[in-house]
């Protein structure tokens, strides 16, 4: 039994729920499955968002402040990184946006939630000027209690760059810390992610036993929007890129599809990373950049993961039957660019991130639990994307600071 993969898992887990939400369908309609199973997808979404907090700014903290006392070294590269990753996810977003709208996966859904319930939260406003005055958290600890991950992103970076300023053995005690805090939080998610197979499926019994099978070919849709959204991604962002920096494709999808195919199995960049880190380095990409680039773009640069939650926000939208106008789609995109910043390369990590932005715009937080019935498979298709948008970024910014050479590169090991 412990030799079976948690996927393995998962996909039983899906399998079981959809028969148990069929036989409730058809033969059981006076048991309410949200009452009967639903709690255990409730404490699955509870264990996710308890990671959030420490997770996120563990991570911010000592991707800031961890790069070695010499700023100057790293400003310059620093600078190009984000200004390279700010561009290929907005264009994320762009293409995950419009692929959504296109797409309406989520029209015909059904969530547990009332109409009159979505009509209400569907009444309240957002504004840009809301969104930045609520960035700025009053207290850490607040924030904390209250989830509120935009506040922590923005506590984090200023955490980080203060920190990036202290000089000796403060400093180590405070990166130490938060280098073991994000340890631990990897380890943890590991830990809950153990009970992924119960609350999946547990929503998809309550999603099936609620609307029949006819939701799974919305959720179908779903997945294939995601998965045709990435490849358009791909050819008209990445593919560009990588032309327009005369990086070898050739040479690149040889270095790069080992850890590729690790992130799409086990649906996580981290096991992918190291691998990752050895062979764009062998592909001729010095190894300070390699260093700064591969980890720094797991918290700023998520492309797959980016463009999931623009596609993944309003399908719930769609599917709680709420109108969102462009503009209003626009703002929950810029708070996805803030809020998405620091989510840890751990598998379905993205759903603490995707809750949080529900929540902020009033959106049901039950159409997570109808995603959780095939985010799995969404998963290994986002992560791999990530992997393989961070290994261009290593290589892009190696070319834009003239340190790439191909002509360099050391043959892999078998």
């Amino acid at each position: 039994m412990r030799r079976i993969s948690l996927t393995t898992w998962i996909v039983v887990a899906m399998i079981a729920g959809v028969v148990i939400g069929s036989l409730n369908h058809a033969y059981w309609p006076g048991t309410d499955m949200a009452t009967v199973l639903g709690p255990f997808s409730t404490i699955f979404i509870s264990l996710i968002k308890s990671i959030v907090v420490p997770l996120i700014f563990g991570s911010l903290v000592v991707g800031i402040a961890g790069h070695g006392d010499d700023l100057k070294r790293v400003g310059k590269l620093a600078l190009r990184s984000i200004i390279y990753f700010e561009i290929v996810t907005t264009v994320a977003l762009v293409v995950g946006l419009a692929a959504v709208n296109i797409a309406k996966p989520g029209v015909g859904v059904v969530l547990t939630a009332s109409a009159d319930a979505g009509k209400q939260l569907a009444t309240t406003r957002t504004t840009f000027a809301s969104v930045l005055t609520h960035a700025v958290p009053t207290s850490f600890f607040d924030a904390a209690s209250r989830n509120e991950v935009l506040q922590i992103v923005v506590f984090a970076v200023i955490f980080g760059a203060g920190l990036s300023r202290v000089r000796g053995k403060s400093k180590e005690v405070m990166l130490g810390f938060c280098e073991a805090l994000a340890d631990v939080m990897f380890r943890f998610t590991e830990i809950v992610m153990k009970f992924a197979p119960i609350g999946i499926g547990a929503a998809v019994a309550v999603t099936v036993g609620h609307s029949g099978l006819g939701v799974l070919r919305n959720l179908g849709a779903l997945v294939l929007t995601l998965y045709g959204a990435l490849i358009i991604f791909v050819l008209v962002a990445l593919v560009p890129v990588a032309l327009i920096f005369r990086v070898p494709i050739g040479l690149f999808w040889k270095y790069v599809k080992e850890p590729y195919l690790i992130a799409f199995s086990t649906a996580s960049s981290e096991a992918a990373l190291p691998l990752a880190m050895e062979n764009v380095e062998k592909m001729g990409v010095p190894r300070r950049i390699v260093a700064f680039v591969l980890p720094a773009g797991y918290s700023f640069n998520l492309d797959g993961s980016t463009l999931y939650l623009a596609v993944a926000s309003v399908f719930v939208a769609q599917a709680a039957g709420i109108t969102m106008t462009l503009g209003a789609q626009l703002l929950m995109m810029l708070t996805l660019m803030l809020t998405s910043k620091g989510v840890a390369a751990v598998p379905r990590a993205s759903l603490v991130i995707l809750s949080g932005t529900l929540a902020s715009f009033g959106l049901p937080l039950e159409g997570v639990a109808v995603i959780l019935g095939v985010d799995a498979l969404m998963d290994m298709g986002r992560t791999s994307i990530n992997l393989l948008g961070n290994c261009l970024a290593s290589v892009v910014m190696a070319r834009w600071e003239g340190e790439f050479h191909p002509e360099n590169a050391r043959e892999l090991t078998v």
